[in-house]
């Protein structure tokens, strides 16, 4: 069956990849539904038919008086033959976000260990992220640890002088904040403070395509990116923990001065014959894999963001979720295989 028609109109043919324009008169016509000619002044066109659906809008010239109709072709396959692929299992399975991110987290890791390996880091980046992890970030650092130490204090010392413990509470508070409470602390500070940071800046570059420019230059973004801030907080934790375990001690020491009447001297006195250079070693150490753990976390949670700035915003809260979850985890394993067995340290302040 064949139709056609004479129109004096304007002709115009847009989709996705752009659009022809003809005001002329055209005389049109459809063949069988399978393709649509169009043959002009002095031209011809022909258009074979596509799978796809193709809308034709057709705008009548205004000053020439003739009518307007819409015109909507849908074409389909001339042979009537299935195009679609046999669907399987796993044609539309996804892994879950946890497993493929997770797995990152991995990738990443041994990315960066490798991009160390061969020198590749950007030492201006990693000095800016050093100033933003460490000195940026002191204050907030100990004003918790003097607070979370001050109330820890007031839980030991009720206990220990109702039992006449005095000289060993320095001691016990010593061990408690340098292998535990120091490290965690600090390490759970920097998580929400520097970690949610790391996530919701590389979680943006990724939704805006800007690592994409990285690449293009020639940039590696791991080298730009994530290196510097890795190699920062695994180096800025350390001092950081160091400096709230003696502010922490400190706090502790003027409140149960003024307050329950122990000594400073008593208490300092206990902590410097219970303390050892392993128990301080081991905080330090603690605290560069939490900085560690923390840093590629973000950096990957942040890498592997999509949706815009509503998967910008889950990246960051899951970001400081998992960073805290592998803190607590990390801190457990440490803690299990630096200090088995049973302890004498406290024999010396009883």
């Amino acid at each position: 069956m064949r139709t056609v028609s004479q129109h004096h109109l304007m002709y115009y043919f847009s989709s996705r990849r752009g659009s022809c324009k003809f005001h002329q008169a055209i005389k049109s016509g459809v063949w069988n539904s399978s393709q649509i000619s169009f043959t002009g002044r002095g031209q011809s066109l022909r258009f074979p038919a596509p799978i796809r659906k193709i809308r034709l809008f057709v705008i009548s010239n205004t000053d020439d008086g003739y009518a307007c109709a819409p015109l909507l072709e849908e074409e389909r396959n001339t042979n009537n033959a299935t195009t679609s692929e046999p669907e399987t299992f796993f044609s539309e399975w996804s892994p879950p976000s946890f497993l493929w991110r997770g797995l990152s987290v991995l990738v990443l890791a041994g990315q960066i260990i490798i991009r160390i390996l061969k020198g590749k880091i950007h030492w201006g980046n990693t000095l800016e992220q050093l100033e933003r992890v460490g000195p940026k970030s002191v204050g907030v650092c100990l004003l918790t640890s003097a607070f979370v130490s001050m109330a820890f204090t007031i839980q030991f010392v009720r206990e220990f002088t109702r039992l006449g413990l005095n000289r060993s509470i320095g001691g016990v508070l010593a061990l408690a904040f340098s292998r535990e409470l120091s490290p965690v602390v600090t390490s759970i500070v920097i998580a929400g403070r520097i970690g949610s940071a790391f996530a919701a800046e590389l979680g943006t570059m990724q939704v805006s395509e800007q690592t994409d420019t990285l690449r293009v230059l020639r940039s590696n973004p791991i080298d730009y990116l994530v290196t510097p801030r890795v190699i920062a907080s695994s180096l800025a934790l350390p001092f950081l923990t160091l400096m709230c375990f003696t502010i922490g001690m400190a706090s502790s020491a003027l409140l149960g001065d003024s307050v329950y009447g122990i000594s400073i001297n008593i208490i300092l006195d206990s902590a410097q014959r219970v303390l050892q250079s392993w128990d301080i070693i081991s905080a330090m150490i603690k605290s560069q894999v939490f900085g560690m753990i923390i840093s590629i976390v973000s950096c990957a949670w942040g890498a592997t963001t999509i949706g815009g700035a509503k998967g910008v915003g889950e990246s960051t809260t899951s970001a400081v979720v998992i960073s805290l979850v592998g803190i607590f985890m990390a801190d457990f394993a440490l803690s299990y295989c630096f200090f088995q067995g049973a302890g004498d340290s406290l024999k010396n302040c009883v």
